[in-house]
């Protein structure tokens, strides 16, 4: 688990930068999708972008980071653990900011979009579980108790 967790982090990352480099760089994609988005806000497309930018390029910082800790068998030290939490955490919240922008803030959804950032809050959400697997381990088993319980007493 921990090389495939290592590849989708990198990967996710290496995407996320392009979409960073696309935001501060203007490419006219950007510009004209961030226009149509600042709209229903009524706030400054330029500078929307470029705060978009800052998060989008910090959560690529925080994958890379995560792919890192995974890689130097760090995640037993409970800074890096607490690191790689925050990093999945802000990683997912951002991607989630970005799926509500898609939906709620640009006329048309741009799929391909919507697939990146759900496909990494999947990511995201699998490098939780691979950290936290006795907390799921934990609940899977009191919900199966629970059910063979009810299942006896029935």
């Amino acid at each position: 688990m921990k090389p495939l967790l290592i590849a989708l982090n990198s990967i996710s990352g290496l995407i996320l930068i392009r979409f960073t480099i696309s935001k501060f760089a203007a490419w006219p994609v950007s510009v004209a999708g961030f226009v149509d988005m600042a709209k229903p806000l009524g706030i400054d497309p330029t500078l929307f972008r470029i705060g978009t930018g800052f998060v989008i390029g910090y959560a690529a910082i925080s994958l890379f980071a995560n792919s890192l800790i995974l890689l130097l068998e760090k995640e037993g030290n409970e800074k890096f653990r607490s690191l790689f939490t925050f990093n999945s955490l802000y990683t997912t919240g951002a991607m989630i900011g970005a799926l509500f922008s898609e939906f709620f803030l640009r006329s048309t959804p741009k799929w391909p979009l919507v697939y990146i950032a759900t496909a990494i809050v999947v990511i995201a959400a699998l490098n939780l579980l691979s950290r936290y697997s006795k907390i799921l381990q934990v609940l899977l088993r009191s919900g199966s108790n629970a059910a063979l319980k009810s299942q006896q007493s029935a």
